[in-house]
């Protein structure tokens, strides 16, 4: 802790803010409406605009890797620009006021003209993160009505370029991302995983559409990763292998698989993916809340995938985030009564400042797992103005 605090102040990096009381694990209602959950929605946004930084970007310095033994302090500032990505897009999706707007627009300027990150060391691909979360942000913004006038546009579109490029030189053979290499280290990565790849499958091919992606190829190898990924069981593998393990034991049973699911399903049908029925979304969905403890109980274990099934605790802000995404495809007579299931999982967790956060004490985490919290709750409530 002296070695953490005394780097923080030579590198002048901002002490992280500690949350006013524990993650309260407290007493919410089996089933949340749209204006109950509107508090948890704004203490949320407020909590990203009181912390963001004068130059846009939010985090706490690079303190936080110092605990992460064998990584880089490059490794940090990749996890931390994919959670800035994350925080910008929550700000452009919640009703815009005059302060959000003017974060919005610092999270922008950040994103743009910060430096992109790098591939942390030889076995390390983290900065696949950033580039993952840094196309879907870019992809979002790009068809924004607010951002379609210059300078916007085009720092947008040049930003998105670069982050595509990335994408398109770490794509391993078989067409999939992950954030890790396998020996013998290779400057294009051998490993791949279902959910990475198919977080950014809509935003890839929104980017061949915007032309900063020339060849469909790249998206279309990726999407038969993820379908190849998908196993009887309804739950999809975590590796993306030549040969995907069956059976569904351990990690790639349907209670390890509550978060792949939803993104994977999620991606599939907005594919086109005549396999993945609107029948599938729901049992995949019915099958998160069926299961939902096995996230519960993950959450903020402090060594990953030690829980049952080996989650993560960090599976369980993006699982949610995409459980409320693979709602937003069901039919709208259906939606409300699952996103009213879904928001108290977030309300329960939330601190009472406001932040979320899934795993350890990391300044990134907490900014996403807030940002995570904003996009699964702003997915299923209607903007004021549609009242």
């Amino acid at each position: 802790m002296i070695l953490t605090a005394l780097v923080a102040v030579l590198v002048g990096a901002p002490q992280e803010p500690r949350p006013a009381e524990d993650p309260p694990g407290r007493q919410v209602p089996l089933r949340m409406s749209q204006e109950e959950a509107r508090p948890t929605l704004a203490r949320a946004v407020e909590y990203l605009i009181s912390t963001q930084h004068e130059d846009g970007q939010w985090g706490w310095g690079v303190q936080d890797t110092l605990a992460d033994s064998g990584f880089s302090p490059e490794a940090y500032y990749d996890y931390n620009y994919a959670a800035n990505a994350l925080a910008c897009m929550a700000m452009a999706e919640v009703d815009e006021t005059p302060e959000v707007r003017a974060s919005l627009e610092r999270s922008i300027e950040w994103m743009c003209t910060t430096r992109p990150p790098k591939r942390p060391s030889d076995w390390d691909v983290d900065n696949v993160w950033a580039a993952l979360y840094g196309t879907v942000c870019m992809t979002r913004l790009a068809d924004d009505s607010r951002f379609q006038e210059e300078p916007w546009a085009g720092k947008i579109r040049e930003r998105g370029q670069v982050f595509v490029d990335v994408l398109e030189r770490n794509q391993i053979a078989e067409g999939g991302w992950a954030y890790y290499d396998d020996p013998p280290y290779t400057r294009r990565p051998k490993w791949a995983t279902s959910f990475c790849t198919a977080l950014v499958l809509p935003s890839l091919r929104r980017a061949h559409e915007l032309g900063w992606l020339e060849e469909s190829a790249v998206f279309e190898r990726a999407a038969r990763i993820v379908e190849r990924c998908a196993l009887p069981n309804g739950a999809y593998t975590y590796n993306v292998s030549i040969v995907p393990r069956a059976g569904g034991e351990s990690i790639n049973n349907i209670k390890g698989s509550l978060g792949r699911t939803q993104v994977c399903n999620w991606a599939r049908r907005l594919g086109g993916d005549e396999r993945m029925t609107l029948e599938v979304v729901r049992e995949g969905v019915d099958a998160f809340f069926e299961h939902h403890r096995f996230l519960d109980v993950a959450r903020m274990r402090p060594i990953p995938h030690e829980a049952y099934y080996y989650n993560a605790g960090y599976f369980y802000f993006f699982a949610h985030y995409y459980a409320a995404l693979a709602i937003e495809l069901l039919p709208a007579e259906e939606r409300e009564d699952y996103h009213a299931r879904l928001r108290p999982h977030l309300a329960k967790v939330q601190y009472s400042d406001g932040s979320s956060t899934d795993f350890l004490g990391a300044g990134y985490q907490k900014v996403a797992g807030t940002a995570y919290t904003i996009l699964a709750l702003t997915a299923g409530l209607q903007r004021k103005g549609e009242l």
